[in-house]
């Protein structure tokens, strides 16, 4: 039911491509549509940069694909509570909204 919960909330979010995992507990979408573009006055040149951006402005943590075989792709796992996990979509959301 989480990984219905998260797939359905991260899917809403523009830019993002996303396949829904069959045994993870993880997303793994791609996020290269934001490269280039400015998020709070920062360049996102990579998942790297776009996880740093997603920690410092919505104070959610994630990790680059880069450690995982897609440097693309970022890996935002729903090993966490459903409370959890729809706050942590919403912060995301805010912070893209405004890009």
């Amino acid at each position: 039911s989480r990984r219905e919960l998260i797939f359905n909330l991260i899917s809403e979010i523009p830019g993002f491509k996303l396949l829904k995992p069959s045994g993870a507990f993880y997303l793994f979408p791609d996020i290269s549509f934001y490269f280039g573009k400015k998020i709070r006055g920062k360049i996102i040149n990579d998942a790297n940069d776009f996880a740093m951006i997603i920690l410092e402005e919505a104070n959610v943590a994630t990790v680059s694909g880069d450690s995982f075989g897609n440097k693309n792709c970022l890996r935002i796992s729903y090993a966490a509570s459903k409370e959890e996990i729809v706050e942590a979509a919403a912060r995301i959301k805010n912070v893209l909204s405004n890009y």
